[in-house]
């Protein structure tokens, strides 16, 4: 596979079939096999315990599942490889003893030299064999760990969890569970076992350490017993840092996440640089932390290098000084410095060890906190509604009959979906039981569509009947937009539904229920997002008593009075109890809530229309149909949907985020990208680090030089007494040496962590002031799961993993440079061998490094589809559960996760592979200076042998070291091209420019458009052609068209969303196309379609520049009818917004965009289908306060319920991008055009009885 690696890229099915034990399905199984057991086990000690002390302090423990399931069998396999690792460890020291012996004795023979090289030589290769075999245990060890918890919380959030208890926890903090934190599990578990062979070692070395200097050791060890202290405050100091920094990041990740969500408003009402402030914010805060991390990190790798030279100039000089008899020749101080280089490993990786569980732990336990949270709201006696219990439903008491059509209405907030998701399970039952008898159909308020093709999302997993899909289909009002849609219904639906509008969204979800062909239907406000015509066609075609459905059993939710005297039952629902149910007629003689609803003042004025529908009715009401949310892609836009995602179909059979232009290909990655990190670290750091580096390296060497010529004391001073100031000369110098090369150490950590929070803070900066300036047709075309990619996971690549891969890369190579060195000054022949070991090590590298960055480039491929596929199924949890599709969900996630595993297991198996071959060179360049050593012993001392083999022996895992981290580098480097493409996208265009408009403008409010073009991006067709109109001072103008006629296009020209492809609009005498965007869209004012507000305080809602008063808001929210509401909150203004203000029900996120609007004050509004999914109510009070407050302002508006703009001047009616009609609305009824034809379709006949 490797050769193949190299010859071509990698693709999956390279690689190996998984074995059938490592198979998610089986890891699964036998967690779950001894979680229930150890859950029991916990229960009964629990139970043991209350009897004790209260509930409160015996916490049932859910760990151990796991640990039991992997550990034992692998610890058994461990210990075999592991332990003789550590015998054969001190035995190669003890080897280079003799060896030193041998040179030493001129009077030995031959053979007894070539005996102790080879010993040398299959000592080292039978411990690499051992160590590789437990990597090798150890990383399928973490990879099943991995897979058994990424599983394991799959499986608990679809099966196991409450959609209310899922919705405690943010997406992003559920899918940050399944990725960092099962990571560091599995990274945990590849050295979970130094946690006992590193004592081992450590207690091994000292043993033949004694043997070595006798007592003096002792000294060494104080030295070292005193440095563990040290380690444990420096780690629980950086613990405190991540803890607290974890917060900053994941607090950061959640304004993203909102700001990619809601970018539309961000452009629209030009709040940018509000939240670019807020970030920044708290990424200063983020990098202060990092910079505080990274320098207890510098001092923790400074006191681990130190530690070694302290041990040996501790030892050598309390031996040396004890006795005068003592003097440190070769044997004794080679041997003692292979045995202390020996303990540089376990002492390195124990700490590192203590740390990562440390970070597993604290991570874990909050993580452990959340799935217990979910875990324990399964236990019978729970009790829950959703999180706010304001809306529950409360005494409802219902019997529906098989085959009726049942509406539910009421007020915003009287607990109509609360209703729907009672009957469906996703709320406790406090009291009492729903029976229901037969499967279940739902279709949500707001639709889930899937990241699959349309048939796929109509289908939902049923076998296909063609002729039933093309009459469901047909009767969903689908037909006309799959001619539409290039690749009709096989066209890959993104993210969300990315590339479809608010009412195509609605339409595939109603038809996926039809399809399914269930015996009960719940239908939640299916007809809100589609226009009035589509929605008389849905009523009739299918959920009427004509339709498709005539025969079910439906519960439908809505806010369309007009279909209303055609169902069978109507059921009102008024703050969570049912205040009436019976038929329409029944209901309006009794004269109630419904009767009231009906005749409320908004109601009055339609009375003559209801004749089209229900000739008799008593209380005659308009068709009120509500009308389309999101984006309106069809016709203009349709047309680029091909273009709209430039994703790849990946391995897994989803959309892959996987960008062509750094990842397709197995690009070799580029000098230049190396040159642009050090770039943004500045070229005064990294050279300076450069400097101190080689420093470092410079005083090893000089003191390890120094320390051979002192062993050669020993021969000098045969017989002799040892000068005393010979001896303090040299304790002294080699001293010296020593506390200069751990000064350079530090110095050079420490320049590079400055430096690397240099780089971090410049790549964010460009980052994030770039994406915030690109033009909107990038979110369109771009997932928005890519670009948080940028900011979670090459940002953290940037700050945390790339410093530490540059760091530990320079010190390896140096390393190996002066360990060549030295063998060189002992043996000048070993540079011949040399040249052929470094084409061999360059070979190994081409081959590994190239096949490496392709499995593990798989290996992110194949790694986003399962989070993509993590959040859709969190999100769509309520309509898989209604289904009762959870078992499909939970296999689809097996081979997906399988999928990754694939890649995972193949590249640990590369990496073994690679180890094996690389300890080999290593092992052949310690044969060879031993050999060589034995060759020419004659001219040699045995100082300089004893320093040639022992820094050879150091050489072995240093090569290993070095490829591993040129392939990490060269993997993560690629992060920075990915942060550096986002700041390369064009931005739009700038937000302030030279030419400001004059102040207070614009003043009138007069628009001219004259022969005004737009396409959505170049190459596409234009979407508006050539229109040209004047809107007067203060008047009030509706724009109406059928689907895709081009009316949100028309907004988006008014803010410059899209830029003209010829002609200008000119506002109060400026050609906006000449003004900075900022200044044109600060002017301007919108009320948008979709109310979108973000997590922080109501006041940061409506004002988040603090530009106006306290008593201004409260006006506001005065005209916005929200006051009392505020008021009653416990911290008013203060009062916390949850993530896309889920706290706050639809109609007030509503009206509280109306606040905004009003506290713009600007003289020119732009209604956007503002009171979509909003009660009648609701829909009069906004109404209401426009007509008052903006009555001296020019107000267009886009409209689908033609009752709110029948009291316009006048009304522009659009068609394919064309201006079709435009005048008063008296008049363009009589003309029996396209509005009359509309008009007629809405129920609504004359204009005079229209009067608002």
């Amino acid at each position: 596979m490797v050769l193949k690696g190299y010859r071509k890229p990698l693709e999956m099915e390279d690689l190996w079939d998984l074995k059938e034990n490592m198979r998610t399905q089986q890891i699964l199984s036998r967690f779950d096999r001894n979680m229930r057991a150890e859950v029991r086990k916990a229960r009964r000690e629990l139970e043991r315990r209350r009897c004790k002390r209260s509930l409160c302090e015996a916490a049932p423990d859910h760990r151990n599942g796991l640990g039991k399931a992997q550990s034992q069998d692998i610890l058994v396999l461990v210990t075999p490889s592991l332990s003789p690792h550590a015998w054969l460890v001190s035995l190669a020291a003890l080897t280079i003893r003799l060896l030193i012996s041998f040179v030493a004795d001129p009077t030995a023979y031959a053979w007894q030299g070539y005996l102790y090289a080879l010993l040398l030589f299959v000592t080292a290769l039978v411990q690499s064999l051992c160590l590789q075999q437990y990597f090798q245990l150890c990383f399928v060890l973490g990879m099943s760990l991995r897979t058994a918890l990424m599983a394991a919380v799959y499986k608990k959030v679809s099966v196991g969890t409450p959609v209310s208890s899922a919705r405690t926890y943010t997406q992003g903090e559920t899918v940050n569970l399944m990725s960092a934190d099962t990571q560091r599990f599995m990274d945990l578990a590849t050295f979970i076992h130094q946690l006992w062979s590193a004592p081992l070692q450590i207690a091994l070395s000292i043993i033949f350490l004694w043997w070595e200097l006798g007592p003096s050791v002792l000294a060494g060890i104080g030295v070292m017993v005193l440095l563990i202290p040290i380690n444990a405050v420096l780690a629980t100091k950086a613990r405190r840092i991540q803890m607290k920094n974890m917060k900053n990041k994941d607090q950061r990740m959640k304004i993203m996440n909102e700001i990619l969500s809601g970018i539309k408003i961000l452009k629209l009402f030009a709040w940018e640089p509000s939240f670019e402030r807020q970030v920044g914010e708290i990424r200063v805060r983020e990098l202060k932390g990092l910079l505080h991390f990274t320098n207890l990190q510098a001092f923790s790798i400074f006191i681990f290098s130190c530690a070694p030279f302290l041990v040996s100039v501790a030892s050598f000089a309390v031996y040396v000084m004890v006795d005068e008899k003592n003097v440190l020749d070769a044997q004794k101080a080679f041997t003692s410095i292979s045995l202390f280089n020996i303990l540089r490993f376990p002492m390195a990786t124990l700490p590192l060890v203590i740390s990562s569980l440390v970070q597993v732990s604290s991570r874990g336990r909050a993580e452990r906190r959340r799935v217990e949270s979910w875990a324990l709201l399964l236990t019978p006696k729970s009790s829950f509604a959703w999180e706010q219990d304001l809306s529950r439903p409360s005494r409802v008491t219902l019997d529906i009959k098989p085959g009726h059509l049942v509406a539910v209405v009421g007020a915003v907030g009287s607990g109509k979906s609360s209703l729907v998701s009672a009957v469906l399970g996703e709320m406790e039952n406090l009291k009492g039981h729903i029976n229901i008898q037969g499967s279940v159909a739902y279709v949500p308020q707001q639709a889930w569509i899937q990241n699959a093709t349309l048939k796929d999302n109509i289908l939902f997993g049923s076998d296909l009947d063609e002729a039933r899909y093309q009459q469901v289909v047909e009767a969903c009002a689908l037909l006309p937009d799959l001619k539409l849609l290039p690749g009709g219904d096989l066209t890959e639906i993104g993210e969300k539904g990315i590339n479809l509008s608010g009412g195509q969204k609605q339409r595939v979800s109603l038809a996926r229920a039809v399809y399914s062909d269930a015996d009960i239907y719940l239908l939640d406000d299916p007809l809100s997002a589609v226009d009035a015509h589509v929605g008389k066609h849905l009523f009739d075609q299918v959920l009427g008593p004509d339709g498709l459905l005539q025969g079910k059993t439906r519960i439908l939710v809505t806010h369309s009075v007009s279909f209303l005297p055609r169902t069978d039952e109507i059921v009102v629902l008024v703050a969570g109890a049912v205040s009436e149910q019976g038929s329409y007629s029944t209901l309006l003689a009794n004269g109630g809530a419904f009767a009231q609803l009906l005749n409320s003042p908004v109601e009055a004025a339609f009375q003559p229309h209801l004749s089209l529908f229900h000739h008799n009715a008593l209380g005659r009401i308009a068709q009120l149909s509500s009308f389309p949310s999101s984006m309106m892609l069809l016709c203009g836009e349709g047309r680029g949907v091909a273009c709209r995602r430039s994703c790849v179909r990946g391995a897994c059979g989803g959309w892959t985020p996987w960008d062509a232009a750094t990842e397709c290909a197995a690009l070799q990655v580029k000098f230049s990208l190396y040159l642009r990190y050090l770039h943004a670290v500045g070229w005064g750091f990294s050279a300076w680090v450069f400097i101190t580096y080689v420093a470092q390296y410079a005083a090893f060497m000089g003191s390890n030089l120094w320390l051979s010529d002192w062993t050669d004391d020993s021969l000098r001073y045969w017989n002799q007494t040892y000068p005393t100031s010979q001896r303090d000369m040299r304790i002294g110098v080699f001293g010296a040496l020593g506390t200069v090369q751990a000064a350079f150490l530090l110095a050079g950590a420490l320049l590079a962590t400055r430096g690397a929070i240099r780089a971090s803070r410049v790549l964010h900066q460009q980052l994030l002031s770039n994406i915030l300036r690109v033009p909107m047709s990038f979110f369109d075309t771009t997932p928005t799961g890519r670009i948080v990619n940028r900011f979670a996971k090459d940002i953290f690549t940037v700050d945390e993993t790339i410093p530490m891969s540059f760091r530990s890369w320079l010190t390896c190579f140096l390393g190996i440079i002066s360990t060549l060195l030295m063998i060189c000054l002992a043996t000048p022949y070993f540079a011949l061998i040399i040249i052929p070991l470094s084409i061999l090590y360059f070979f190994l590298l081409r081959y590994y490094v190239s096949t490496s960055r392709q499995l593990r480039r798989l290996d992110s491929v194949t790694r986003s589809p399962i989070y993509s596929h993590f959040g859709e199924t969190v999100s769509g949890l309520s309509v898989i559960r209604a289904y009762g599709h959870q078992e499909r969900f939970l296999q689809h996630n097996d081979r997906i996760v399988d999928m990754n595993q694939k890649s995972v297991y193949s590249w640990i198996v590369s990496n073994r592979w690679l180890a094996v071959r690389l300890e080999f060179v290593g092992n052949l360049v310690v044969f060879s200076a031993a050999l060589l050593a034995v060759i020419t012993r004659d001219n040699l001392g045995s100082g300089i042998v004893g320093l040639s083999i022992s820094s050879a022996l150091n050489i072995t895992q240093t090569l290993n070291w070095l490829v591993r981290m040129t392939s990490e580098l060269e993997t993560n480097i690629v992060a920075v091209e990915r942060v550096r493409e986002y700041t390369e996208v064009e931005n739009e265009a700038q937000w302030v420019t030279a030419q400001r408009p004059p102040p207070g403008w614009p003043s009138k409010g007069e628009i001219q458009i004259t022969d005004y073009q737009v396409r959505y991006r170049p190459g596409l067709e234009l979407v508006l052609h050539g229109l040209t109109c004047d809107i007067g001072s203060t008047e009030k103008v509706g724009v109406v068209g059928r689907t895709g006629a081009g009316k949100s296009s028309l907004t988006n020209c008014l803010f410059r969303i899209l830029e003209a492809a010829g002609g200008k609009i000119v506002i109060d005498g400026v050609d906006i196309s000449t003004i900075g965007l900022h200044d044109l869209r600060q002017s301007l004012t919108i009320i948008p379609q979709d109310p979108v507000l973000f997590s922080g305080t109501l006041r940061m809602n409506l004002d988040p520049f603090d530009q106006h008063s306290d008593e201004e808001i409260w006006k506001a929210l005065e005209l916005a009818h929200l006051k009392t509401y505020v008021l009653d909150l416990p911290e008013r203004l203060s009062h916390q917004v949850s993530e896309a203000g889920e706290n706050l029900s639809v109609g007030q996120r509503q009206l509280l965009c109306l606040a905004r609007a009003l506290l713009r004050k600007s003289k020119i509004l732009i209604l956007d289908e503002a009171t979509a999914a909003v009660d009648l109510e609701t829909d009069h009070l906004i109404q209401t306060t426009i007509r008052s407050e903006f009555a001296n302002c020019t107000v267009l508006t886009i409209a689908h319920r033609l009752h709110t703009i029948m009291d316009s001047n006048r009304v522009m009616v659009l068609q394919a991008g064309r201006i079709v009609e435009y005048d008063s609305p008296e008049r363009l009824l009589q003309q029996q055009g396209l509005f009359s034809t509309m008009a007629k379709d809405a129920g609504i006949v004359s204009a005079q009885a229209t009067v608002l």
